[in-house]
């Protein structure tokens, strides 16, 4: 993808729905790079079919096995899904296709389901920093929803409800951080709410501590007048997925009628460009590391100069050549 032809060519491919062209991409927007900045743009055009759901949760709610499940009921009604699964672990060591591959193997084999997983990279927010840019390529590639499993929740780690049009929160029960996080703010993010593993004999309990919060949270319908319906499901039997499924088509459907599809879509705009140019701040920040910050960091530690006095000389700079 070093030249101009080389990235048309891979864009073509791309919007064509070839596999191997949208994985090739996708590793292209991980490493970045101008030419793939022309790729991205010329795909973006191309964006906006797709339903983008959000699957977040606590690690052990069962996020993986549920996603599993989704996709082989969304293949069933002869949809195409893609699924970026956002990967905690280093990206030099790799990491394992949503937590567990052995649960996804089944869909390998299916050209209907495209499977990605991403390495946050230090990212914050529980998603990858190319997270959304693969969401991109799968939308113009033709799948008709893109599945976000981030890594997992807390006050940190809300960010997917600014990237998605529907966000699902999955709890489960045996978890005690799993309520923990639900408190930690959680609580409102969701719009849809799942207890899995619900064959599991405390289940129950789990359910009915949640409703509880719910209540006690007198949570406002939404813009759309959506009232936050609570499912339990089993990854393990499939119960309840075929119910959650529904519902999930029919936040989008409710999206729609009211109008605030678009306002969502707003949202994910406004959401994409400070992302993007965070991106271009943090990368001029490391390129300078040796530089202005090493002369900045010299004068901190002599007690001449305060932080807060010191960032706003750094982003003074930065903004003087990148000609903000």
């Amino acid at each position: 993808m070093g030249s101009p032809i080389a990235s048309s060519a891979l864009v073509e491919s791309v919007l064509a729905g070839q596999m191997s062209a949208i994985a090739r991409l996708i590793t292209h927007a991980e490493v970045g790079g101008e030419v793939c900045q022309d790729a991205l743009a010329e795909i973006y055009r191309h964006t906006g079919k797709a339903h983008i759901v959000g699957i977040t949760g606590v690690p052990g709610s069962g996020k993986s096995a549920l996603v599993a499940r989704l996709c082989k009921m969304i293949r069933g009604a002869r949809r195409r899904v893609g699924v970026i699964a956002i990967d905690p672990s280093s990206p030099f060591s790799g990491g394992s296709i949503l937590g567990d591959r052995i649960r996804m193997n089944e869909l390998v084999e299916d050209t209907g389901v495209f499977i990605r997983s991403m390495a946050t990279r230090g990212a914050l927010g529980g998603l990858a920093r190319a997270a959304l840019s693969g969401v991109d390529i799968l939308d113009a590639a033709g799948y008709d929803v893109v599945l976000i499993e981030t890594v997992g929740v807390g006050q940190d780690e809300v960010d997917v409800v600014q990237a998605v049009h529907t966000t699902v929160v999955v709890s489960a029960p045996g978890l005690g951080d799993d309520v923990q996080a639900i408190k930690a703010g959680v609580l409102e993010i969701a719009d849809i709410h799942v207890v899995s593993k619900c064959d599991r004999p405390d289940a129950n309990k789990t359910i009915t501590d949640l409703k509880m919060m719910l209540q006690m949270g007198e949570q406002p319908l939404q813009e759309n007048n959506w009232k936050v319906p609570l499912i339990s499901t089993s990854a393990v039997s499939g119960e309840g997925i075929q119910e959650l499924l529904s519902i999930i088509d029919g936040h989008l459907e409710a999206l729609k009628l009211s109008g605030d599809l678009q306002i969502r879509r707003r949202r994910i705009a406004e959401t994409r460009l400070l992302k993007s140019a965070e991106n271009i701040l943090r990368d001029e920040f490391e390129r300078q590391q040796e530089g202005k910050i090493s002369e900045l960091t010299n004068r901190m530690m002599s007690g001449n100069i305060h932080p807060y006095a010191a960032a706003q000389i750094l982003l003074n700079q930065v903004r003087g050549e990148l000609e903000l």
